[in-house]
């Protein structure tokens, strides 16, 4: 991610975090490391006999993409003493593109810097929030 995105201690409370958008690619859903042992994450007719619309994402993809979106923001930051805190509200389905996104809520003095809190979520395209909430981050602290 460029450095303009980068939050700095001179960062407003407001600011809205550029978004990260992934597919939710049934390729990946199936994978071992994303619910492989599960065949709601990844078998079609399998989703389709247990009432699904389509096979549903793992919670954990959409935690990474919001986990991705941070660190583009905040580097090695959320690496040392980062607090991410999400809850999943709604299932992703197979092929459905998710975008996160993040707004600043508060920004309190922290030693030299500051803590910033941001609350978080993923949506699809058509707005509807798939996982929600905030993740507090040190900057110069």
């Amino acid at each position: 991610m460029d450095d303009r995105y980068r939050i700095t201690r001179d960062t407003p409370v407001g600011y809205d975090l550029e978004p990260v958008s992934k597919k939710a690619a049934i390729q990946l859903m199936g994978s071992r490391l994303w619910g492989r042992f599960n065949p709601n994450h990844w078998d079609p007719v399998y989703a389709a006999q247990t009432g699904l619309a389509a096979p549903i994402q793992t919670g954990e993809m959409s935690s990474a993409y919001i986990a991705e979106m941070c660190v583009n923001h905040f580097g090695a930051a959320m690496f040392t003493g980062a607090r991410v805190v999400c809850k999943y509200v709604a299932a992703t389905l197979a092929n459905e593109v998710i975008t996160t996104r993040g707004r600043v809520r508060e920004k309190q003095p922290k030693g030299d810097g500051y803590r910033f809190v941001v609350d978080v979520w993923a949506e699809n395209e058509a707005g509807e929030k798939k996982t929600v909430g905030w993740v507090e981050v040190d900057v110069d602290a």
